[in-house]
């Protein structure tokens, strides 16, 4: 049970920062003058830089063990956090929430390393869903906070409370944490530059880094654009209001645990093709021009996503084998890279045909994840 709390909190504290001015895009709009796809660089930024520093971390956990990169990447997290108060104009904002991302591999990459090695037999997918819930409620909290801050003090004061829930998080993980009992070090850069090589060779893996590709990728596409279609005529909802509509994401807090048991009951490609066709139909209620419609779509679409989530970041350990730290990196960057540009293409589809094109470039990315796992999975 302290394990599962621990991963719990972790998630949490780490996912409250990445999307967390998701709600504040509209106001940014206004603020600094700047365009949609500007302004949701404060998305794109984050979640690129996670992209291109999980390798590395990956690497750097094979060789200095779990708990200690986890704890020392949540202290780190808290600094660019709280400079991105600082923020006297876009750019800075930009180059801080950038910071950011540089630190978050080191928890989410290596933690999912942790539980495929330290979960008892029959039990990943549960642990797994532990910390993926926890990862929900903090993505969730983040936003709701945002709306809140921003609406009744100011957008910088965000960043002071997530700056807080960040350092508070790190201590408790510090605290709660067991230090890992299976971990088996990669010694010299050569064997960890070679079980590189070695899980981009495999078939198995390289499909589950493009599912996880795309899964951010509609994750973030959808929750991106959604703040500005919600914005204009003739929703007009303001920072609180949509960092409200994040509440969707409480729904993955009770959803994903399930998928947990599904996944251990029923299999890897029979749980995605569920979770595919409930992102499918909620996406698709979302063209429904009713406020209630479009969040029971939203609803939808985000527990199909963290299932998605659950199902292939618990089968990269099974498909790697051995140095999964490091193949868990490169699951992160793979699937944090398809969260940068779902923040950045289908805003090329929303300036020529607004939502429905987002919508229609998006259904067309959930077909390759079906494809991909019925071609390369085995349970």
């Amino acid at each position: 049970m302290g394990v599962h709390i621990a991963l719990f909190v972790t998630g949490c504290a780490t996912f409250v920062n990445l999307y967390v001015t998701q709600p504040l895009l509209p106001q940014f709009r206004e603020i600094f003058h700047a365009s949609e796809l500007m302004v949701s660089l404060t998305v794109s930024a984050p979640v690129l830089a996670v992209a291109l520093a999980a390798p590395l971390v990956g690497l750097l956990a094979d060789a200095l063990g779990r708990k200690r990169v986890i704890v020392a990447a949540m202290l780190g997290l808290f600094l660019p956090t709280l400079l991105a108060a600082t923020a006297t104009d876009l750019h800075q904002l930009i180059f801080w929430r950038f910071l950011q991302g540089l630190f978050i591999p080191g928890i989410i990459a290596v933690a999912m390393a942790y539980i495929s090695e330290e979960s008892p037999r029959g039990t990943v997918g549960s642990t797994m869903a532990t910390y993926v819930t926890g990862t929900v409620v903090g993505g969730f909290s983040g936003r709701f906070i945002a709306g809140l801050c921003a609406t009744h003090y100011d957008w910088r004061v965000t960043f002071i409370v997530i700056g807080a829930i960040t350092l508070a998080g790190s201590l408790a993980t510090w605290w709660l944490l067991p230090r890992s009992m299976k971990f088996v070090r990669q010694i010299g850069t050569t064997a960890s530059l070679a079980s590189l090589r070695l899980h981009l060779k495999n078939p198995q893996l390289l499909a589950t880094y493009a599912i996880g590709f795309n899964v951010l990728f509609c994750q973030v596409g959808s929750f991106t654009y959604i703040n500005f279609y919600l914005a204009d005529k003739p929703f007009l909802l303001g920072p609180a209001a949509l960092g409200a509509i994040f509440t969707v994401y409480l729904i993955g807090a009770v959803i994903t645990p399930v998928s947990g048991v599904i996944l251990d009951r029923i299999g890897y490609r029979r749980t995605l093709r569920i979770a595919v066709g409930i992102i499918i139909a909620g996406i698709l209620l979302t063209l429904i021009r009713s406020l209630p419609v479009i969040i029971a779509g939203l609803t939808l679409a985000s527990t199909g996503v963290f299932a998605c989530q659950a199902a292939a970041s618990s089968y990269v350990g099974k498909a790697a084998g051995r140095a999964r730290s490091s193949a868990a990196g490169l699951y992160v960057a793979f699937y944090y890279c398809g969260g940068g540009f779902g923040s950045i293409l289908p805003g090329l589809f929303w300036s020529q045909a607004g939502w429905v094109g987002c919508v229609a470039f998006i259904l067309c990315m959930q077909a390759v994840i079906l494809v991909l796992a019925g071609i390369s999975w085995k349970d």
